[in-house]
């Protein structure tokens, strides 16, 4: 019976933002004792949205706190609109928190009105809702140019997908044509507790292919260069295509290892990436089908906690064309990301892997959230989520970072 003597309001303001609403508006409703159901606000550009869902007794006392929230409205310039909720609605809202809960990024250099329409036109198909828009990147000027423009939404979303393959495929498509990454994730406890990140070397941490600049400079680079490319794309086994371009390299001078490493190309965003990691405290990877002299080189300059690599045989200063130990392949990959989170106590759905080619997929579907970054065609298909717009900072994004908790570590 107590439920008939109860009214639930919800209160709607708008206008410019400023020290002191929330503050006025909820002074009245403690008050009159009303209960907060739901709040939330948005500030886009200085202009407030606020809503507050309460419940306060009905009858005469719910007509005062109107009134009173009107006055207060107007002495701080402010709109204020209230819509009354029935019971009846506002339990069915409530059984809707039950519902599965995604999160949808939307990445890339830019975000244009119509890649933010194609997106939304998707999970609108899919019977999906959107509960809230956080802007992840800082605010652009639009008269300086940027030297590294990037742009990111994070999308909270509700609903039961109707076809999720359909959806993927379709996000698959809009990103091909429009130039924007999309990625989508269950937002469970696994996604707010990342722990670990394994990286690809070649062509993911770095913007090159170790192997085939040293067989340029052995003289063998239009070889190596047509075996690599076959394996990347997952045409020929790897450790097939590794033998191959090992046996190719004998001969070469161990001193050409060294210029190669200190002139390596670090990706853009690695350094920002990786600083933001080790101040959040993730573990760090390289696993790679590349080599140990040149993961060890990028472990002191980035900061990496583990590499797993392949070990060049030198003798008499120059490479036999052979390797020691076994060879890092895709599935070498995957056992090695399961032993290092199993080593640090850490869930397999808490970690991360990230790379470009067909040997990458054995790891980037063990991990909880396998990224392909600037991936070959196949490896985008396979993996749940890729990056090809930004650098590899973007990786942040994925983990519902905003710039200001980034660049507060940077300063």
């Amino acid at each position: 019976m107590a439920i008939v003597d109860k009214e639930i309001i919800l209160l709607k303001v708008s206008g410019q933002d400023k020290p002191g609403v929330t503050a006025g508006l909820t002074a009245i409703l403690a008050t009159y004792g009303a209960t907060i159901l739901d709040i939330g606000q948005a500030d886009i550009h200085d202009t407030l949205s606020l809503g507050i869902l309460f419940e306060v007794k009905a009858g005469s006392g719910s007509g005062s706190v109107l009134k009173d929230l009107l006055f207060k409205g107007y002495e701080l310039g402010i709109k204020v609109k209230f819509i009354p909720i029935s019971i009846p609605d506002y339990e069915i809202w409530v059984k809707g928190q039950s519902k599965q809960r995604y999160i949808i990024n939307v990445l890339g250099e830019k975000l244009t009105a119509v890649q933010l329409a194609a997106v939304t036109k998707i999970m609108s198909d899919q019977n999906l809702n959107i509960d809230s828009i956080i802007r992840l990147t800082g605010r652009t000027s639009v008269v300086d140019i940027e030297e590294y423009p990037r742009s990111c939404v994070q999308l909270s979303v509700t609903g039961t997908i109707v076809n999720k393959a359909a959806m993927t495929a379709r996000f698959m498509e809009v990103s091909g044509e429009l130039n924007v990454d999309i990625s989508f994730q269950e937002d469970n406890m696994y996604r707010r507790n990342r722990r670990l990140v394994c990286f690809d070397m070649d062509s993911t941490l770095i913007q090159t292919e170790v192997i085939d600049e040293l067989a340029e400079l052995a003289g063998v680079g239009e070889q190596v260069r047509a075996i690599t490319e076959s394996a990347m794309n997952g045409e020929i086994d790897f450790s097939e295509s590794f033998k191959k371009r090992m046996a190719l390299l004998e001969g070469l001078s161990e001193d050409v290892l060294h210029n190669v490493a200190i002139n390596l190309p670090i990706t853009k965003g690695a350094h920002r990436l990786m600083k933001a990691l080790k101040y959040y405290g993730y573990k760090t990877a390289i696993l790679s089908g590349g080599f140990t002299y040149f993961g060890d080189y990028l472990q002191k300059e980035l900061g990496i906690d583990y590499v797993y690599a392949n070990q060049l045989e030198i003798k008499d200063g120059k490479l036999t064309g052979k390797y020691l130990g076994e060879i890092v392949d895709g599935a070498k990959k995957a056992e090695y990301l399961r032993a290092i989170a199993e080593r640090e106590g850490i869930h397999i759905n808490q970690t991360i892997a990230v790379g470009d080619g067909a040997n990458d997929l054995p790891m980037l579907n063990l991990a909880g959230l396998g990224i392909a970054f600037h991936a070959k065609p196949k490896v985008k298909e396979s993996a749940s989520t890729s990056i090809s717009s930004l650098g590899l900072d973007g990786v942040l994004y994925l983990l519902g970072y905003h710039d200001r908790h980034i660049d507060m570590m940077q300063e």
